[in-house]
C-alpha cells in the first residue's frame, strides 16, 4: 500500500478488476431472496450531469449494501436512446441519428464506469437497438388486438413555413422554436392508448403503494383528477341541438348567467356559418389557434371571447342564457362547453365584467363581510340556496345530491364521474422512434404486421430537411408493401412511437434481455419483479410513472406478469443546484462530473453527494464541501496506511478491557448498526457517513491516547473499510487488499453488530440553563429522570451556576440531557 493516496491509480485499478472478473453479473437463483434496485435510465446526449451522479450514486450504495446483506441483487443500466435531439443533430449537422446516439451511448457508458458503479453490464438495453424495439412492436399489437390502441383524428401543432408537426415543447410563445413562424393548428389521423380505461385502477392502487412518496401520489390522482358531478343538457334555443356541459356544482345552477364554449367545440362552425356572428368567429378562431394550453388557461390573462348569436335554454328556470365561445375552455375536459356562475367561480365572475353580464349569486354564506348584492369579485358557495327556486334554504352540499336527482328525474340531466385524465396521444411524426407496426389496407383497413416478420426496421434511405411530414415518407423502400391479412397492395404507418413507451416496459427486459423468442420470460419476471426500489426525479412523477403503471396493469391483464405494479418503493431524489439555482448551462452554473473525477477522484464525487443532503432534499453544489470529502477519505487512507504499516495485520478474537477499549467497541458497534438501519430502512446517506466520520475520529483519539488492543484495533479498522465501501468502493477495495485480504469487498458480507456492545456503564448527557450549553458529565447510564436530576443537581459546578436563581421548571431526558429553566 502506498503511503499516498493516488485516487486515479487506485479507480482504474479496481474498475478494471470489476470488469474482468465479472463482479457485478447476476444470475436467477430461487435459493436467495431477490432485491431488484433500478435507477430511470438516461437520455444518451453524451454527457452526465450532477443529477445522474446523485442518482445513480443512491442506487449503486443500495445496491452494494443488499448484496452485502446476502441478497440476489439485479441492478442494470441502459439508455432511453430514441426521441428528437438525435434528429435535430441530423438536421443541424448531416449526422444520422443512429451514429450520433451510439456515440453517446459509447461515451456515456464509459463515464458510467468511471462511477464504480455495480451495474450488470450484460443486461444493458438501448431502446433504439432493433432487439428491444421489435418487442416494442410486439407490444403495441397485443395492445391492438385488446382493444387498448385505436386512431382517430384530432388537432396538432403546424408550422406552416416548416411545413411539419410539432411537439407542445416545440412551440415557444406561440412560435415555432426553429424559424419563430406563428404556430397553428392541423387536424391528423394519430394513433392513441386507452389509458383512461384504466383510470380508476390508477386511482385506486395509490393506496397500496405504501412504499411511495406522498407528493408523488397526489399529484398523479390530480393528474387523473376524477370528479363525480353531473351532465346537464342545455337546449340551444331555435335548433335542434343540446349543449351538454359537465359539473361538479350542480347545486349552482340557477346562478349560471351564460354558456361558454370551446373554440374547438364542433358545434361552433354550425352555429354561425351563414350568420353575421361568423367573421368575429373565425378571427378569433384564428387567434386560438396559436396559443398553447398554458397561456389559455392562465388566471391571470386577460379573459377574451366572442358571443356567437345564440342562446341555451337553462334546464331549471328555462331562462335564456347568451353563449359565447372563449380560450379559457378545453375540448380536453368534461364536454368542451361550460355553464358560467360567475358569482362563484373567480373566471367567470372577470368574463362576466368585461362583457357586462348579469351575475346572480345563489348561496349565502353568512359572513357579514360579503355583500351578496354587491359583489366585488367571487366567493365559495358555500353556506344555504338562495335565488333557487325550491332548493332555497338548503345547505348547498345536500343541494347537491337533490339538484341532481331532480334533473334526472326530467330527463335533462345524470349524475356522471369524469376525468381529467386523456387517452394517451403516442403518435409521433418522427424518424427517431420505434415505427408503429401497423399497415392500412384499402379492404381491410388498419392490420398489424405479422409477428414473425417483426422488427418493422427503420429504413437508411431518408432525407432530414426538417420540413413536411416524418422522414419516413421520403424512404423509398418504407411504405409500400402487403397487406398481412389479404396480401393485396398496402401502405405502412408513417408514424413512430412517442419514446414515453419505450420507457413503460424497460425494467422488465432487464429481468430477460437476451431473450429472441419473447419480450421477456415470465419465468424471470416472475423471480425479479416488481421492481423493490426505483430512484429518479421527481419530474417523472406524472408521465412516465403513470405510463409504466399503465403498462404493467395492460400486461398483467395480458397474462404477460404477475404483479399489476411495476414499482414497490419509490424514491425521488432532489435537484443538485448551484449558487441557489439548479445547475444549468444557461446559467452558466454547471459543474461537470468529469472535471470533479479528474480533480479529485470517483469516490470523492460519490462521497459528497451522498453526504451534502438527504437524498430526497435538494443539495446545495459546495467545492469547499468537496475538498472536505476528498480529505476524509484521505485521512481514513493515512489510518490504514498507519496500521498496516506498524501493527499486526491479522483478525482475531478480541477482548474489551480498559475504558478506551469500551469505548471504542462501543463507538464501532453503534456506527455498524446506525449504517444499516439508515441505509436499509430510511435511505439517511448522509447521516449514515456521518457517523462513519465520527468512529474515524475515535480511531484517531483511541490510536494516539490508548494503550493499543491491536486485536479490537484491527477488527475496527477492517470493519471500517467494509462499512464505508458501498459509498466509496475503489478506495475500499484497495484497502481491504492491503489489510491482507485476497477476496473483493463485492464477495464480502455485511458485519453484524455485538448487542452487548451499545450497553454503556456510563454515558455523557449535557446540562443546560434556559437550553443554552453549560456543562458536559460522566453519569452512570440508564437512571431515570429523578434519579438523573438528583445526580446532576449534586455536581458542584452546577450548583454554582442555578445558585441564587429561581429554578422554574426541570427538564430531564434520560440519558441525554437536564435543561433547568430559570427567572
Amino acid at each position: 500500500m502506498d503511503e499516498k493516496y493516488n485516487f486515479k491509480q487506485v479507480e482504474k485499478k479496481w474498475q478494471k478488476y470489476w470488469q474482468e472478473h465479472d463482479s457485478f453479473h447476476t444470475e436467477e437463483d430461487p435459493s436467495k431472496e431477490k432485491y431488484y434496485v433500478l435507477e430511470m435510465f438516461p437520455y444518451p446526449s453524451g454527457k452526465l450531469h450532477m443529477g445522474h451522479v446523485r442518482n445513480y450514486s443512491i442506487g449503486d450504495v443500495v445496491a452494494r449494501f443488499k448484496k452485502m446483506q446476502g441478497y440476489n441483487v439485479l441492478h442494470p443500466m441502459g439508455f432511453d436512446s430514441f426521441g428528437l435531439p438525435a434528429e435535430n443533430a441530423a438536421i443541424k449537422h448531416g449526422i444520422a441519428p443512429d451514429k450520433w446516439t451510439w456515440d453517446n451511448i459509447h461515451e456515456m457508458e464509459n463515464q458510467l464506469k468511471q462511477l464504480g458503479l455495480s451495474y450488470d453490464w450484460d443486461r444493458e438495453v438501448q431502446t433504439c437497438s432493433p432487439d428491444y424495439y421489435r418487442w416494442m412492436q410486439w407490444i403495441f399489437i397485443q395492445f391492438f388486438n385488446k382493444g387498448l390502441a385505436y386512431k382517430k383524428e384530432n388537432p396538432v401543432n403546424w408550422c406552416p413555413s416548416c411545413q411539419t408537426v410539432l411537439a407542445n415543447e416545440q412551440v415557444v410563445d406561440g412560435c415555432c422554436e426553429r424559424c419563430k413562424t406563428p404556430v397553428g393548428k392541423k387536424n391528423l389521423s394519430q394513433w392513441y392508448f386507452k389509458i383512461t380505461d384504466y383510470a380508476d385502477r390508477l386511482l385506486e392502487d395509490l393506496d397500496h403503494l405504501p412504499g411511495w412518496p406522498n407528493k408523488v401520489k397526489v399529484m398523479q390522482e390530480n393528474w387523473i383528477g376524477k370528479s363525480v358531478g353531473a351532465n346537464i343538457d342545455f337546449r340551444i334555443d331555435g335548433t335542434d341541438r343540446v349543449l351538454k356541459v359537465f359539473t361538479t356544482r350542480a347545486d349552482t345552477l340557477f346562478g349560471c348567467t351564460y354558456m361558454v364554449m370551446a373554440p374547438e367545440h364542433p358545434f361552433v362552425k354550425e352555429l354561425v356559418d351563414g350568420t353575421q356572428y361568423q367573421g368575429p368567429v373565425d378571427e378569433y378562431l384564428d387567434r386560438v389557434q396559436h396559443m398553447n394550453e398554458i397561456e389559455r388557461t392562465s388566471t391571470t390573462k386577460e379573459k377574451t371571447g366572442v358571443f356567437i348569436g345564440r342562446y341555451a335554454v337553462n334546464p331549471v328556470n328555462g331562462k335564456k342564457v347568451p353563449i359565447f365561445i372563449s380560450d379559457y375552455v378545453l375540448m380536453g375536459y368534461g364536454t368542451g362547453a361550460i355553464m358560467a356562475v360567475p358569482a362563484h367561480d373567480q373566471r367567470d365572475f372577470d368574463f362576466a365584467r368585461a362583457f357586462d353580464l348579469e351575475i346572480i349569486p345563489v348561496v349565502d354564506p353568512g359572513n357579514p363581510d360579503i355583500d351578496v348584492n354587491d359583489l366585488k369579485e367571487a366567493f365559495a358557495a358555500e353556506g344555504t340556496m338562495i335565488n333557487s327556486g325550491q332548493f332555497d334554504g338548503m345547505n348547498n352540499r345536500k343541494a347537491i345530491p337533490a339538484m341532481i336527482d331532480w334533473l334526472n328525474e326530467n330527463g335533462v340531466g345524470e349524475k356522471t364521474v369524469n376525468y381529467k385524465l386523456r387517452d394517451w396521444l403516442i403518435s409521433r411524426q418522427r424518424y427517431w422512434g420505434t415505427p408503429i407496426p401497423m399497415i392500412y389496407c384499402d379492404d381491410c383497413g388498419w392490420v398489424p404486421e405479422k409477428e414473425e416478420n417483426l422488427p418493422v426496421l427503420l429504413p437508411t434511405d431518408v432525407k432530414f430537411t426538417g420540413k413536411g411530414e416524418s422522414p419516413l415518407t421520403t424512404s423509398r423502400t418504407f411504405g409500400e408493401c402487403s397487406c398481412p391479412r389479404c396480401g393485396k397492395k398496402a401502405r405502412r404507418e408513417m408514424d413512430t412511437m412517442d419514446t414515453f413507451l419505450d420507457s413503460s416496459w424497460y425494467f422488465l427486459r432487464y429481468c430477460d434481455p437476451k431473450n429472441e423468442k419473447q419480450a421477456f420470460s415470465r419465468e424471470k419476471t416472475d423471480y425479479w419483479m416488481n421492481v423493490d426500489q426505483y430512484i429518479g426525479g421527481v419530474e417523472h412523477a406524472i408521465l412516465h410513472l403513470m405510463y409504466a403503471r399503465f403498462f404493467q396493469m395492460a400486461l398483467h391483464d395480458l397474462g404477460l406478469v404477475k404483479d399489476q405494479e411495476p414499482f414497490e418503493n419509490l424514491l425521488t431524489q432532489g435537484m443538485v443546484n448551484k449558487d441557489g439555482k439548479k445547475m444549468s448551462k444557461s446559467l452558466g452554473n454547471v459543474v461537470s462530473p468529469e472535471e470533479i473525477i479528474d480533480r479529485y477522484g470517483a469516490d470523492t464525487a460519490r462521497l459528497f453527494i451522498l453526504f451534502a443532503a438527504p437524498p430526497e432534499k435538494e443539495l446545495d453544489w459546495s467545492d469547499t464541501g468537496v475538498e472536505g470529502s476528498y480529505r476524509f477519505l484521505n485521512r481514513v487512507w493515512r489510518l490504514v496506511y498507519d496500521f498496516v504499516t506498524n501493527y499486526d495485520v491479522k483478525e482475531t478474537a478480541f477482548s474489551v478491557v480498559t475504558e478506551d477499549d469500551k469505548k471504542l467497541n462501543y463507538m464501532l458497534n453503534t456506527t455498524i448498526k446506525k449504517i444499516t438501519d439508515d441505509v436499509s430502512g430510511r435511505f439517511s446517506f448522509n447521516t449514515a457517513i456521518s457517523s462513519i466520520m465520527e468512529l474515524v475520529n475515535e480511531l484517531y483519539r483511541y490510536k494516539q491516547h490508548a494503550e493499543i488492543n491491536e486485536p479490537l484495533f484491527c477488527a475496527a479498522v477492517t470493519r471500517l473499510v467494509v462499512i464505508l465501501s458501498p459509498f466509496t468502493p475503489h478506495i475500499c477495495e484497495e484497502m481491504w487488499s492491503a489489510l491482507g485480504h485476497t477476496e473483493s469487498l463485492t464477495e464480502v458480507g455485511w458485519p453484524a453488530y455485538d448487542e452487548s456492545a451499545l450497553e454503556q456503564d456510563t454515558i455523557e448527557i449535557i446540562v443546560q440553563i434556559n437550553g443554552k450549553l453549560k456543562e458536559k458529565m460522566q453519569i452512570a447510564s440508564g437512571l431515570d429522570r429523578a434519579a438523573l436530576e438528583e445526580q446532576v443537581r449534586a455536581n458542584g459546578k452546577v450548583q454554582a451556576l442555578i445558585e441564587g436563581k429561581n429554578v422554574v421548571k426541570t427538564i430531564a431526558v434520560p440519558d441525554k440531557l437536564v435543561n433547568f429553566v430559570v427567572r
